[in-house]
């Protein structure tokens, strides 16, 4: 069970730049990194998560907080101890926001006169 209500993140919605931003934001550090990268492989507790990047669980806590609020990770409780993973449909919107600034930047743009 989620703790908050899921983002609306239905595959025909397009990204605004502002979820994006809060995407590469929350992704623009290297503990949330480790933590993205931890939790790829399978869900995981608190607990180990502390143990595996060697952190106070009140710093992890914030770091947690900072990737659930983007949409990027998914929390679960059981009992007492909280659970995290990745939220794939926020992955897949992230892959087509940079799919799409991909294929933009191949196709050819007309100059544009500037000061004239």
């Amino acid at each position: 069970m989620s703790s908050a209500p899921a983002k609306n993140l239905s595959p025909s919605r397009i990204p605004s730049l502002q979820e994006a931003a809060s995407w590469f934001r929350a992704l623009g550090d290297e503990t949330r990194l480790k933590i993205v990268e931890c939790v790829m492989v399978s869900e995981q507790c608190v607990c180990d998560l502390t143990d595996l990047l060697s952190t106070k669980q009140s710093l992890l806590s914030f770091h947690l907080k900072t990737l659930k609020d983007a949409g990027i990770l998914n929390d679960r409780r059981d009992g007492r101890w909280v659970y995290y993973s990745l939220n794939p449909d926020a992955l897949a919107f992230l892959e087509q926001f940079l799919g799409t600034l991909k294929e933009r930047s191949r196709k050819p743009y007309g100059v544009r006169k500037c000061c004239d």
